[in-house]
């Protein structure tokens, strides 16, 4: 007698459960790319010497096994060499890629790369100025 009273509470408690099984939660890290290897650009010594400098704003695909692709120039830093300059050298970046739920995924981001006027101006580009046949700058 007793088993019988056991099984209408089984039929009741799988009538509870609805038949629909909780949803999965994602299992895994999550987040950004990370940065593992940023060599700085080259800053065209001729450019340097002239005084000309910027910040290249740059739009960035990152794959899924870390390797840059795509690279797009969203804001100019007003000369197009820094701007070539700055593209070339982050096309050769390596990164961690972005995690979505322990799974490597693709991501945009966004890369500011700045050039600054090295000060006091460095003396071999009074070798560079006394090559083209002009004056130089004020040191």
């Amino acid at each position: 007698m007793r088993a019988l009273a056991i099984v209408p509470l089984v039929l009741l408690l799988a009538a509870c459960d609805g038949g629909t099984p909780a949803p999965a939660t994602p299992v895994g890290r999550s987040g950004p790319p990370a940065a593992v290897e940023t060599p700085p650009p080259t800053y065209p010594e001729a450019l340097a010497c002239a005084g000309v400098g910027g910040t290249v704003q740059l739009r960035v695909n990152i794959g899924t096994d870390g390797a840059v692709g795509e690279v797009q120039i969203q804001q100019s830093s007003g000369n197009a060499d820094l701007d070539q300059v700055a593209a070339k050298a982050v096309r050769d970046w390596k990164f961690r890629p972005a995690m979505q739920a322990g799974t490597p995924v693709a991501k945009w981001i966004a890369v500011p790369m700045t050039f600054h006027v090295p000060q006091p101006r460095p003396d071999h580009c009074f070798v560079l100025d006394e090559q083209a046949g002009g004056s130089a700058p004020a040191k």
